[in-house]
């Protein structure tokens, strides 16, 4: 996966330490209400488009743009479905990161999905009843975004 060049220099600072971080990802919807998903390039696994925004850059415009730079999809973003903050993860080269959410629903409005960057092998359309396997919080994320609820936050644990 790309890593974009302001977290290269700031990681030259903080080592491999964790890093909270500020991330995008989205439900992208046709016409048909098919979902546009990718195979990531560094596991295989099937995902909706997501990335983190660059500094200075306001979060739909970063949803956007991740959204063509990986799929060749030109799209525009219709609401926000979930805001969270992920679990920790430590990637295989000991980077620490924690991801604060943010959920998009947006619909398609041009382009040919295709692999349109060096982060997924593959690009594609799936009906809702077609869909590859998923892991639980891609699946929670297009219930949320096809659901006509408010937007949904983690339930907040209080100190006691």
């Amino acid at each position: 996966m790309a890593i974009p060049e302001f977290l290269r220099d700031l990681r030259e600072t903080v080592g491999r330490r964790l890093l909270c971080l500020p991330g995008v990802n989205a439900v992208v919807l046709d016409d048909e209400q098919r979902v546009l998903l990718v195979r990531r390039s560094d596991d295989g696994r099937w995902t909706i488009v997501g990335g983190i925004p660059e500094p200075g850059e306001q979060p739909a415009q970063a949803m956007v743009r991740e959204i063509y730079e990986e799929t060749a999809v030109r799209a525009v973003v219709e609401r926000v479905v979930a805001v969270y903050a992920e679990p920790p993860i430590t990637y295989p080269h000991g980077d620490q990161v924690q991801f604060m959410s943010t959920t998009f629903r947006c619909r398609a409005v041009g382009g040919e999905a295709r692999v349109n960057d060096d982060e997924s092998t593959e690009v594609g359309w799936f009906a809702l009843d077609e869909l590859p396997a998923l892991s639980a919080r891609g699946v929670a994320r297009i219930k949320l975004a096809l659901a006509d609820g408010p937007t949904w936050f983690e339930e907040p644990t209080l100190p006691e």
